[in-house]
């Protein structure tokens, strides 16, 4: 995470209220109480696309949860354990899901299958997500 924009120098933009009030929201019907986003990660998948299994430990506050939006085609999310090589479950996500995880789980292992075809009437032919957690 850095504070400028590779792209552009400067400043990142400032987060939209209304993302700010969804990740809040969010996070405090999940249990973790008045949750502040500083940091909105975008991913847009394609056909195909998917993400290996990972931990978001990049953060300097990993006391935060995570806040997961899944916007566009439907994916299968999988979330494993605090071990790469441990058992994983697999859920489907759609379009408007929230997925909150945090506190013992936050450093779980997650990704996403590749994204099989389709066409959503407001995306098209893919899958965006919206992550939001407090990097630094």
């Amino acid at each position: 995470y850095t504070c400028l924009d590779p792209e552009h120098g400067g400043p990142w933009p400032t987060m939209p209220d209304g993302f700010q009030a969804l990740a809040g929201r969010a996070a405090t019907r999940a249990g973790f109480g008045a949750f502040v986003a500083d940091s909105c990660l975008l991913n847009c998948y394609a056909i195909g696309a998917g993400m290996h299994l990972h931990q978001d430990k990049d953060e300097q506050d990993l006391g935060s949860p995570i806040v997961s939006v899944s916007l566009g085609l439907a994916c299968t999310f999988v979330l494993g354990g605090l071990q790469r090589g441990d058992p994983t479950a697999r859920v489907t996500l759609r379009h408007g899901d929230v997925v909150v995880w945090g506190g013992p789980a936050r450093l779980r292992f997650h990704g996403v299958l590749p994204l099989k075809r389709g066409d959503h009437p407001c995306l098209g032919p893919r899958r965006m997500n919206l992550t939001f957690r407090r990097a630094g």
